[in-house]
């Protein structure tokens, strides 16, 4: 085994993934911490698979930048794809980061995400009456999805009857920031920005005419900035309005997804855990974290050193590209014992899911929230539901979830 493990650490390559690789990681991703944990790729960039690494990796900001223009050149040249993802609030580094975070943090403040829960458990209940009638569900488009898209389009004011493209708006610019991909996935993702930033300009100008509660309306916020328009407040550029509208919804839009979908698929393959869930509901707050954990929906994240730096005894030159595989980090045994195990009361629970540090999920209350109403109602409503054949990956390795999940929640 610990032949085959190292041989498999040897031979990983983020651009030529298997699809062993897709459907479950996890084996690779062991392997690579306990042999190459700075595992330097064909392309000159390295992959850190350590609870320890990331986490410094993610509080020295200075030493690691989340700025992409360098390194998302090459990947989409002068596209929207490049103006877009170098411009939202994940790939920027301060003053422009702590800009934009501070205008949308005001918007989700523990107030304003406390006022939401009532129309939050609303929805999911007219989502599970609908899952009653039909029986034969898919819990990705009947449930999982469709409670995210209207959280983030309540929290930008996007009117009901306009919200049908944005799932595939967001899945398709999303989509564009796999390791590698093809001119199918590049043209998708660039047409999707266009048309997501053509609907918004109309969006804006119409807030503009007619402004939200700034207090609730994310877009509004943005778009007044923090002292309401007057004086000298921070503002937004044109493009950075836009751009970052598109990111708070794909931000919060497939993680959250990914979060539901995962917790229900791995607790009716964990029946002990799904029967400890229904049994003891006040554990659903330690469960959330523990899906987090144990399949974050976002696996990979990406960091660039500014300086010569050392991690791990391997020294890296200024400008190296450095991918941060959470999902190997919160299987790591060194912080979290017996870390293969679903344990839905896990604590202490230190998980990276969100990552760490300045730029911490500035949503994770929010999708805490909507994970923990999202899980528990529907084990409440449904404790006996099952898989109906096996559930469909979605084939990507930055964002772990399913593109599809039937099953039968009647009985």
């Amino acid at each position: 085994m610990n032949a085959n493990a190292r041989e498999l650490a040897a031979g990983f390559d983020i651009e030529k993934l298997t699809a062993e690789f897709y459907a479950d990681p996890y084996p690779t991703y062991r392997a690579l911490r306990e042999h190459e944990p700075v595992k330097l790729m064909p392309n000159g960039s390295y992959f850190l698979t350590r609870y320890d690494d990331l986490l410094t990796a993610y509080k020295n900001i200075k030493l690691f930048s989340s700025d992409k223009k360098k390194e998302f050149a090459p990947k989409y040249g002068a596209s929207p794809l490049y103006e877009h993802h170098t411009t939202s609030l994940v790939f920027n580094d301060p003053p422009a980061h702590t800009r934009v975070r501070r205008l949308i943090m005001g918007a989700l403040s523990p107030r304003a995400i406390a006022e939401m829960e009532p129309n939050l458990v609303a929805l999911v209940d007219r989502l599970l009456d609908n899952l009653a009638a039909k029986g034969d569900v898919d819990l990705i488009e009947d449930f999982a999805a469709a409670i995210p898209i209207e959280v983030i389009g309540n929290l930008l004011a996007v009117p009901e009857e306009e919200r049908a493209p944005l799932r595939g708006w967001s899945l398709a610019i999303l989509g564009a920031l796999e390791p590698v991909i093809g001119t199918d996935a590049f043209a998708r993702g660039n047409h999707a920005v266009r048309d997501f930033l053509g609907y918004l300009k109309g969006l804006v100008e119409r807030r503009r005419i007619g402004p939200g509660n700034p207090e609730r309306d994310v877009l509004t916020r943005l778009i007044q900035g923090e002292d309401g328009g007057e004086g000298d407040g921070e503002r937004l550029t044109e493009k950075e309005l836009l751009h970052n509208c598109i990111f708070l919804l794909n931000a919060g839009h497939e993680t959250t997804t990914n979060l539901i979908g995962n917790g229900l698929v791995a607790l009716a393959a964990h029946s002990t855990q799904k029967k400890r869930l229904i049994e003891n509901p006040a554990l659903i707050k330690t469960a959330v974290e523990e899906i987090l954990r144990f399949e974050s929906s976002n696996q990979l994240g990406n960091r660039m050193t500014t300086e010569r730096v050392e991690l791990g005894g391997v020294t890296m030159a200024a400008g190296t590209s450095v991918t941060l595989c959470i999902g190997a980090a919160n299987r790591d045994p060194s912080q979290f014992s017996d870390p293969e195990k679903l344990d839905i009361g896990r604590n202490p629970n230190r998980h990276l899911a969100f990552g760490s540090g300045p730029h911490q999920c500035a949503g994770m209350a929010l999708a805490r929230l909507e994970g923990a109403i999202a899980i528990s109602r529907f084990l409440a409503r449904f404790p006996s539901y099952a898989l109906r054949g096996a559930p469909v990956r979605g084939g990507r390795a930055r964002f772990r979830g399913f593109l599809s999940i039937p099953s039968v929640v009647a009985g």
